[in-house]
């Protein structure tokens, strides 16, 4: 930025562009630190997923954490999404790493819909943790975990990341929880209702998860 504005033709250092940025709360994006980082003492499932077909609600449910960037500071996002239908199930927020909030999520995801037949994850300590996978085997749900470094395993969720950053929270600046919590609320609720998917036949995540009537086509 320094360099570009120098081009233009003012006068201007590396440490005026960072205060004037901070000021303004711009930000580069660019890699995070990591949110998944595995536990040595916690065991470890085998994936479940290689050539499954998936082709009905509540077959496979998988969760992710993300980061996210605020005007002082940062939180971090956990999502529980149904793989077929794409639909986010349950989300929370929290400052900290801890396993608390998504537990918190799972059981929200459990109370709502049911129980699904797999769960999948990375293998973050927060998904490895005795609270989260107790309560999936209390629930009768098998356990999968991605390979290590291998993003592609939970891909479905690594493109509804890529949405809800591109297409909301970096055209937005937050003060704090509350404003956060309150937009993700609208957004999750627009990605369920409206928001639709060529991979789905162009029909939303509620659609599909409810198995309604698509809006395009007519009766037989």
């Amino acid at each position: 930025m320094r360099n570009h504005l120098r081009r233009l033709g003012y006068k201007i250092n590396r440490k005026r562009v960072q205060r004037l940025m901070r000021i303004m709360g711009l930000e580069a994006i660019y890699p995070k630190p990591k949110t998944s980082r595995p536990h040595p003492e916690h065991r470890v499932y085998p994936y479940l997923l290689r050539n499954l077909k998936i082709d009905r609600p509540n077959q496979v449910w998988a969760a992710d954490i993300t980061y996210i960037p605020m005007c002082h500071g940062f939180m971090y996002l956990v999502a529980i999404m149904d793989w077929h239908s794409r639909k986010v199930l349950s989300w929370r927020l929290s400052n900290t790493l801890d396993a608390d909030f998504c537990v918190e999520a799972l059981a929200q995801a459990l109370r709502r819909y049911g129980r699904p037949d797999i769960f999948n994850t990375d293998q973050g300590a927060q998904f490895t943790s005795k609270a989260f996978t107790d309560l999936l085997k209390d629930n009768a749900v098998k356990i999968s975990m991605d390979g290590r470094r291998r993003v592609q395993d939970n891909i479905f969720i690594e493109r509804l990341w890529w949405s809800v950053k591109y297409q909301y929270l970096y055209l937005w600046s937050f003060d704090n929880g509350t404003q956060l919590r309150l937009g993700l609320q609208q957004w999750f609720r627009m990605y369920n209702k409206e928001r639709s998917h060529q991979a789905l036949d162009n029909m939303t995540p509620d659609e599909v998860y409810y198995d309604l009537p698509h809006p395009f086509k007519e009766a037989a």
